[in-house]
């Protein structure tokens, strides 16, 4: 009994996985609106509107890192249109510069992942989020 539990929710998992995969338009739009949420809990920090909490800054470079490692693989060839998209067809002529770029955003996450003060994060959170506007001024339709 306990372990035809175990297969059915493997089972459950991989199918849950295999959906997400089914369509990356919308993957990807949800793991850009956690980069969102997270973004705007820094620029709290960041602007002094909300007290500095090394915790939550750990959990904000947690996103950005673990969101520049899934990112480059939710553009498959299928995905360019659909699901109201605003991802620019230079994604799939320029893969080496997309990938770079999230390349780059995550070595920035991994270096403010250790910051213990407002000043580390302030510096480490604005190299970061420069990242974010340089992907989105090549890479991203503008509405």
């Amino acid at each position: 009994m306990i372990r035809t539990a175990f297969v059915l929710a493997g089972l459950g998992l991989g199918l849950a996985a295999t959906m997400a995969q089914a369509d990356p338009i919308a993957e990807r739009q949800q793991l850009m609106k956690g980069v969102g949420r997270a973004t705007r809990e820094g620029a709290a920090m960041a602007k002094g509107d909300a007290a500095f909490d090394a915790a939550k800054a750990q959990g904000i470079f947690k996103t950005y890192a673990d969101a520049a490692k899934t990112m480059p693989t939710l553009f498959p060839e299928t995905s360019r249109t659909g699901g109201e998209t605003t991802a620019a067809p230079k994604i799939w002529e320029d893969q080496a510069g997309f990938k770079a770029a999230f390349a780059k955003f995550e070595a920035d996450a991994g270096a403010g992942a250790g910051v213990t003060d407002l000043a580390g994060f302030r510096a480490a959170f604005g190299a970061a989020t420069k990242n974010c506007g340089a992907c989105h001024e090549v890479y991203r339709v503008k509405r």
